[in-house]
């Protein structure tokens, strides 16, 4: 996986564990909908896990057409700011936050990159996951029907200069099924949740991350 897929990897980890971990308050919404059912998850979830698939559509950030990239593996977080985002196929990487800092490291180029947490996505659904604000300070979120199971809710963000457009969220029986992320250079990913489980008890030294010897250590200041 190049160095930019690294950071895009880590762009959708963080959008999808911010939304999945952000405290959401005041949401309009239909008794049983997206947005309640997504309200009362948040409410009640301190810790998560399970298994994702990953499909990524549209441009490059050059602006050139490609195809489709696919990839699967498995996360888990625990609030606030902590988590572990591992792709098992078809490239083999590891995203770990410890609520200061992330680390990506990629295992086919033994590299590691250090990013704060506040650098990684700035303006961005990502920020939720640490932040202090409500959902509805930053997005704009209307409920977005029910489709393939699941009750749907989309949230726009207020400021337009991050690097997630649109977010679209599918709940199934109180827990996400699923995710679409609209970025800036038309790339749509989607994501597939599997296996969710809410509040298991999670091993604190999963969110702590050491370079493996031998790993190049980039560090973003």
């Amino acid at each position: 996986m190049t160095a930019h897929l690294a950071r895009w990897g880590a762009s959708v980890a963080l959008a999808a564990l911010g939304v999945l971990a952000a405290p959401a308050t005041g949401a309009a919404d239909a008794p049983g909908g997206g947005a309640a059912q997504l309200r009362a998850f948040l409410k009640d979830s301190r810790t998560a896990r399970g298994d994702f698939t990953q499909r990524t559509t549209g441009q490059s950030s050059s602006g050139k057409s490609k195809g489709a990239q696919s990839s699967s593996g498995q996360f888990e977080f625990q609030r606030p700011g902590r988590f572990r985002w591992v792709y098992k196929a078809p490239f083999e990487q590891v995203i770990v936050s410890d609520g200061e800092k992330v680390y990506l490291y990629d295992k086919d180029l033994n590299q590691v990159t250090v990013r704060r947490v506040e650098a990684s996505l700035p303006a961005s659904p990502a920020s939720i996951l640490f932040g202090t604000g409500d959902f509805e300070r930053d997005f704009e979120v209307t409920e977005a029907g029910t489709r393939d199971g699941m009750a749907w809710l989309t949230a726009k963000p207020r400021v337009k200069n991050g690097t997630f457009e649109q977010i679209d969220i599918g709940m199934r029986a109180g827990v996400p099924g699923a995710m679409r992320l609209a970025d800036s250079f038309g790339q749509t990913t989607d994501l597939a949740f599997t296996n969710f489980e809410r509040n298991p008890v999670v091993d604190a030294a999963a969110f702590r991350f050491t370079p493996p010897a031998g790993a190049d250590v980039l560090e973003d200041r």
